[in-house]
């Protein structure tokens, strides 16, 4: 039990820390990577620092960092407000057009730069105004982009994504090269449901089309921003080389050699992504060491969070698992194997959509990924499969009321009462959420392994 105990310490450290006495989730995380080091008992120092060695040589932490960075640059540059531009073009002159247009762009962001405060306050702060001017009332705006805003953990190389697949119950299970294609998959229907819901929402609450000068012509928009679309493009190669049937094909020209290990994907998407941009954005670099060093300056302290909330959540996984939480788990779980899987579903995601009410969703899943994970597969999910729908349950942040910052942000740019938008935000957007999760989790949506 001690390794239990120890995992039950450590979701209790974060919830406390984050939310009774407020402190960020980095500081949460390392809390609670100290509470749960101390049931190593007189061999707690040796484990501890033997966790944080395991932590820094991680290459998901290295991801992680190197995603932050490539996201901040490429914003700064304004390739953002171009793939908007091209967005609306398209999308604007049709009733309700504001509304997919965000819809669309939270999603082509949320893929880049994953957090759910940074999509709504970057792509809000266009987008509110647009849907405004479009007869669509603050609340109404609000609540679309609040509900947009968890769709950036539903992509790959998110903080969510690399806080569970750091998890000890994922880690000997599922590598890198085996979620990338199903979580793009996944943040593809994810998206998805987000535009039936807008064209709900357009229907019932009254979106019309944007002011004409909003909209440039598509002609000046694919020109200004057509380059744009080559930065997110450029994973493709690297994720080819390490997806099924591309992944057999290189391994044959290697000699046998695992491409995985020849190409590793956390090292490469990032560095890809950067090139491509400084590539693409070269005239729009920051010029000069003072514009480069203010540059460092704003994204110094996300990178902060981002490495030391990484850090400390692969550090306590390491822990738990030098612990031996899975073989503790293992009686517990055995449990599950005849329960029928739309039954742990149904469970396991009601759980998570609690959790992340007050939690954001990296909190969420260092607290309740792992079980969840182990749940899941001993019910009989296939791992990729769960691996997925935890991270659908888990994405609910922007539309989990009353804790939800990404809806607090929303509010804030529209000018309302965040309190008027509680429960439209959980019917529109909380409650779709949790139904396709547990829609991917049984089969009826496919995703692929």
């Amino acid at each position: 039990m001690n390794a239990i105990l120890a995992l039950v310490a450590f979701i209790t450290a974060i919830v406390v820390w984050n939310v009774a006495v407020k402190r960020n989730v980095g500081e949460s995380m390392a809390v609670g990577f100290l509470a749960s080091v101390a049931f190593a008992g007189t061999d707690a120092l040796r484990v501890g620092w033997e966790s944080l060695v395991a932590g820094l040589k991680s290459e998901i932490t290295f991801a992680a960092l190197a995603f932050v960075f490539v996201s901040e640059l490429l914003t700064s540059t304004g390739l953002v407000q171009r793939l908007i531009d091209l967005l609306s073009s398209l999308l604007g002159r049709h009733k309700g057009g504001s509304a997919y247009a965000a819809t669309v762009a939270s999603g082509l962001f949320g893929a880049v730069a994953h957090n759910g405060a940074a999509i709504v306050a970057t792509v809000g702060s266009i987008a509110i105004p647009w849907m405004k001017r479009s007869r669509a009332g603050g609340e109404t705006a609000a609540l679309v982009l609040s509900g947009n805003a968890g769709i950036g953990a539903t992509f790959p190389f998110s903080g969510a994504f690399f806080v569970l697949l750091a998890a000890p119950t994922v880690v000997p299970v599922l590598g890198s090269h085996d979620v990338v294609a199903t979580l793009f998959v996944t943040g593809a229907w994810m998206i998805a449901m987000r535009l039936v819901i807008a064209y709900a929402i357009v229907r019932r609450r009254g979106v019309g089309a944007m002011a004409p000068q909003d909209i440039h012509p598509l002609r000046r928009s694919f020109t200004a921003g057509w380059t744009a679309l080559l930065v997110p493009a450029a994973v493709a190669l690297p994720i080819l080389l390490t997806t099924s049937p591309g992944r057999e094909w290189a391994t044959d020209r290697l000699h046998g050699l695992d491409v995985s290990d020849a190409v590793p994907l956390l090292v490469w998407l990032p560095l890809a992504m950067l090139v491509a941009g400084l590539l693409v954005e070269r005239k729009a670099l920051p010029r000069g060491a003072r514009a480069w060093w203010g540059l460092l300056a704003r994204v110094s302290p996300k990178l902060g969070l981002v490495g030391v909330t990484m850090l400390f959540a692969f550090a306590a996984s390491e822990v738990l698992s030098r612990l031996g939480l899975g073989a503790e788990l293992a009686p517990y779980m055995q449990h599950l194997a005849g329960v029928p899987p739309l039954v742990a579903a149904l469970v396991v995601g009601l759980v998570l959509v609690i959790v992340a009410g007050p939690l954001n969703t990296t909190s969420t899943l260092a607290a309740v990924g792992p079980v969840a994970f182990a749940a899941l597969t001993a019910a009989g999910i296939p791992a990729h499969v769960a691996f997925a729908t935890i991270i659908i349950w888990a994405s609910s942040e922007g539309c989990s009321p009353p804790g939800a910052a990404p809806l607090y942000v929303a509010a804030g740019i529209a000018d309302i009462d965040p309190a008027r938008i509680f429960l439209p935000v959980a019917l529109y957007y909380l409650v779709p959420t949790y139904v396709i999760g547990v829609l991917v989790a049984v089969g009826v949506l496919w995703i692929p392994g």
